[in-house]
C-alpha cells in the first residue's frame, strides 16, 4: 500500500492550475482551424448545446458557475433530498403500475410484484384500467398495511377511495398503518379529459385522511398530463407548483392547516433518459416547493415535497420496443439519484398493450439492480457536488418559477386551461420539438436511426382506452410510426414494402458511408434499400435498376465521383423509369450542374427526414 505524505500528493503540486482562460485559448485555436473565429466566452458559447427552455449545456463547469449552495439533505430547501438520509437506508419505493381491467389476472400480476421486489402498487381504476367494484379481488392477499397503494382514478377518485377505505375497514389495518395516496386530482382530471372534477369532494377526502388516517395522502399533483402533452421540464414544473398552490387554497379554505395541506400532496414528475435534466428537474421542484411551502406559513418540517417519479411514456417507442429498456433504466436511473420517493418503470412494451410478465420483471428488477448491485442508494445525494447539475437545477428554477408567476398572473392553473394559455404554449413547445425529431438532431434509436424493417413485434393484449378530450397525448416517434404504418398496410395489401435503390458508385470506401445513412434514413419511413450489385455505373445502373423493383433511386458516393460520374448514371436512372432521382450528400456548390444532371433532391444529415419520407409515400401511392 502506498502511503502519501503529510503534505498529500507531491506530484500534483509541481503543476499549477489550469485557469479558464487557458482552456479559452486552446479552444479558440481549435475552432480557428475549423473556419470559426470565437473568443473567450464565445468560444464557449460556440460549443454550447441549446437546451428547451432557453438552457444551455456548456462545455465546460468551474467552480465558479456553482449556484449558492444548495444546503443539507433532510433541510429547506431540500434540494439535496427531502429526508436526511436520502434513500441510504431503504432505497426507494418501487412502485409498480397496474391497470388490467380483469381483477382476477390484476390480481395474479399485482402479487407476483409484490413477491418479487416490488413494495408499492400504482392502480388505474375506473375508466381505462380496473374497475372500482373489482378492487377487492385484485387486492385478495395483499398486506394492505405494508404496501402503500397509489390510486389514479381520474373525475371517479372518490368510489375508488371509498373502496379502497372500506378495503382497509373489513381487513381491519390500523389508521396509523394505511399508507399511500388516493389520488383526487381535479386539475389534473381537467388537463387529461376537459372536464374538472369535485374540488369540494377532493377537499373533504383531504380532511377525512388529514383526521383519521395520517399516513394517507388524498391528493396527487400530476405533471404527467403536461409532460405527455409536449411540455418541457420547465413548463412542467411551473404546471405542477400553480396546481399545487390552487389545491393548497382550496385545502386550507376547507379547514386544513397549511402544515396538513401539504401534507396531504404527493407530486408526480417525468422521468426520462435525459438523466442529468431528470436529475435536476426533481432537485428543482422539491427547491420551488419548498419556498411556497414558506411563503404559506408552513414550518420547516412541513416544506418538503413528495414526489413519485414515473418513466415518460413520450420516450417510449412501439417499433424495437426492446430499445424502451434501455431508456427506463437511465430515467430510473436518473429518478433515484434525483432523489424521487418513489419510482415507477413502466414495462417496455407498455406503448404496445398489456404488458405480460416478462417486462413487469424486467421493469421492477431496473430499481432493483440499481438499488442492490449499483448501490445508488448507499450514497446520500450522489448528484450534488457537480456543478454541472447545481448550475442546471439552478436555470431550470428560475425557468420553471417565470412560468408558474405567469400561470397565477393569468388567474391560476384552471384559468391557464381553461383560457387555453396552457395549451398553446405547450403545443408551441411540441412544433418546436418536432422540427428536431423530423430533422433527426433528437435521434430515435430503433426509429428514426437503426431501424429494422423485419422485426417481428411482441403480441400484445390491447390497453383499454385511457381517457381523453383534455391537452393531446404525444409521442417522439409519432411522426415515424405513422410513416411505417403506411409501409404496413402497403405490405399487408400488395406482399411487399416499396423499395429504394442503392446506387453506389466506386468502391466500398467511397460509397460505404453514404449508403448506410440513405438506407438508414429511407428505413426510418418503412422503404426498404435494395443495394444490388453492391456498386454500379453508368452502364450497369439501368438494368439493376430494374431488377431492384424499386421507383425511386439514390445516389451514394464520394464528392469526387459524383462529379465524374453522378450524370451519367442520374440519367441512366431515368432513362430505366426511376420516377425521382435522391443524391445524398448536401448540395453546396454542386447543386445546380446536379440538378440539371436528373437529381431530383439531395438527403443529407440535418435534412427533414420526415418531409422526405412523406413525399416518397406518396409519390409511390402508399395509402
Amino acid at each position: 500500500m502506498t502511503v502519501l505524505p503529510d503534505e498529500g500528493f507531491s506530484l500534483a503540486a509541481e503543476f499549477p492550475d489550469a485557469t479558464r482562460e487557458q482552456w479559452q485559448r486552446l479552444v479558440e485555436g481549435v475552432l480557428r482551424k475549423a473556419g470559426k473565429d470565437a473568443t473567450g466566452t464565445a468560444a464557449e458559447d460556440a460549443l454550447a448545446t441549446a437546451l428547451q427552455d432557453g438552457l444551455a449545456t456548456r462545455p465546460l463547469y468551474t467552480a465558479e458557475d456553482a449556484p449558492p449552495a444548495a444546503g443539507y439533505p433532510g433541510l429547506p430547501p431540500f434540494i439535496r433530498g427531502a429526508r436526511p438520509e436520502g434513500t441510504a437506508l431503504t432505497g426507494w419505493d418501487i412502485r409498480q403500475h397496474h391497470a388490467h381491467p380483469d381483477p382476477r389476472r390484476a390480481n395474479e400480476a399485482v402479487l407476483a410484484d409484490l413477491e418479487n421486489g416490488a413494495t408499492s402498487l400504482w392502480l388505474t381504476v375506473g375508466e381505462g384500467g380496473l374497475p372500482v367494484d373489482g378492487l377487492p379481488a385484485a387486492l385478495d392477499g395483499v398486506y394492505l398495511d405494508l404496501a402503500a397503494i397509489a390510486l389514479d382514478a381520474g373525475a371517479g377518485f372518490q368510489a375508488a377511495a371509498d373502496a379502497l377505505l372500506r378495503l382497509h375497514d373489513e381487513r381491519q389495518v390500523p389508521a396509523e398503518a394505511a399508507t399511500g395516496t388516493l389520488g383526487a386530482d381535479p386539475l389534473g382530471t381537467l388537463a387529461r379529459t376537459g372536464t374538472a372534477a369535485d374540488h369540494t369532494a377532493a377537499a373533504q377526502l383531504a380532511l377525512r385522511c388529514a383526521r383519521q388516517r395520517p399516513g394517507l395522502r388524498a391528493l396527487v399533483v400530476d405533471a404527467l398530463p403536461y409532460h405527455e402533452a409536449g411540455a418541457s421540464a420547465a413548463q412542467e414544473l411551473g404546471c405542477s407548483l400553480a396546481t399545487g398552490v390552487a389545491y393548497l387554497r382550496e385545502l386550507t379554505a376547507a379547514g386544513l392547516s397549511v402544515e396538513e395541506a401539504c401534507g396531504q400532496l404527493e407530486f408526480r414528475y417525468a422521468a426520462t433518459a435525459d438523466q442529468f435534466l431528470t436529475i435536476a428537474t426533481l432537485r428543482a421542484a422539491r427547491r420551488l416547493w419548498s419556498r411556497i411551502a414558506e411563503v404559506s406559513g408552513a414550518g420547516p418540517a412541513h416544506r418538503a415535497q413528495r414526489q413519485h417519479a414515473v418513466t415518460s411514456r413520450v420516450m417510449m417507442t412501439r417499433r424495437d420496443p426492446w430499445v424502451n429498456m434501455l431508456r427506463t433504466t437511465v430515467a430510473c436511473l436518473g429518478a433515484g439519484v434525483g432523489g424521487a420517493d418513489a419510482v415507477t418503470v413502466l414495462p417496455f412494451d407498455e406503448a404496445l398493450g398489456l404488458p405480460d410478465a416478462f417486462a413487469r420483471r424486467i421493469a421492477r428488477n431496473t430499481s432493483a439492480i440499481l438499488l442492490e448491485e449499483s448501490h445508488l442508494a448507499r450514497v446520500i445525494d450522489p448528484a450534488g457536488g457537480s456543478w454541472y447539475v447545481e448550475r442546471l437545477t439552478d436555470e431550470l428554477a428560475h425557468a420553471a418559477w417565470a412560468w408558474f408567476q405567469e400561470i397565477e398572473r393569468a388567474g391560476g392553473q384552471r384559468a391557464a386551461l381553461d383560457s387555453g394559455l396552457i395549451g398553446e404554449r405547450l403545443a408551441a413547445t411540441w412544433r418546436e420539438r418536432s422540427g428536431r425529431l423530423a430533422t433527426r438532431r433528437e435521434p430515435i434509436t430503433g426509429v428514426s436511426e437503426f431501424p429494422h424493417l423485419g422485426e417481428q413485434l411482441p403480441d400484445r393484449e390491447p390497453a383499454p382506452a385511457r381517457p381523453s378530450g383534455g391537452l393531446p397525448r404525444v409521442r417522439r416517434d409519432e411522426a415515424y410510426e405513422a410513416l411505417r404504418a403506411r409501409s404496413d398496410a402497403h405490405l399487408a395489401a400488395s406482399g411487399a414494402r416499396p423499395k429504394v435503390f442503392i446506387a453506389a458508385l466506386g468502391p466500398a470506401a467511397a460509397h460505404t458511408a453514404r449508403a448506410t445513412f440513405a438506407a438508414n434514413l429511407f428505413q426510418a419511413g418503412g422503404i426498404e434499400p435494395v443495394h444490388r450489385p453492391a456498386t454500379v455505373d453508368a452502364d450497369s445502373a439501368a438494368e439493376a435498376f430494374a431488377a431492384s423493383g424499386a421507383a425511386i433511386a439514390c445516389l451514394c458516393s464520394s464528392d469526387p465521383l459524383y462529379a465524374e460520374q453522378a450524370e451519367a448514371v442520374a440519367t441512366a436512372l431515368k432513362a430505366a423509369g426511376a420516377r425521382r432521382v435522391f443524391l445524398a450528400g448536401r448540395p453546396g456548390e454542386r447543386k445546380e450542374s446536379q440538378l440539371r444532371a436528373g437529381v431530383d433532391e439531395f438527403v443529407f444529415a440535418g435534412g427533414d427526414a420526415v418531409a422526405v419520407l412523406t413525399s416518397v409515400l406518396d409519390l409511390l401511392g402508399v395509402a
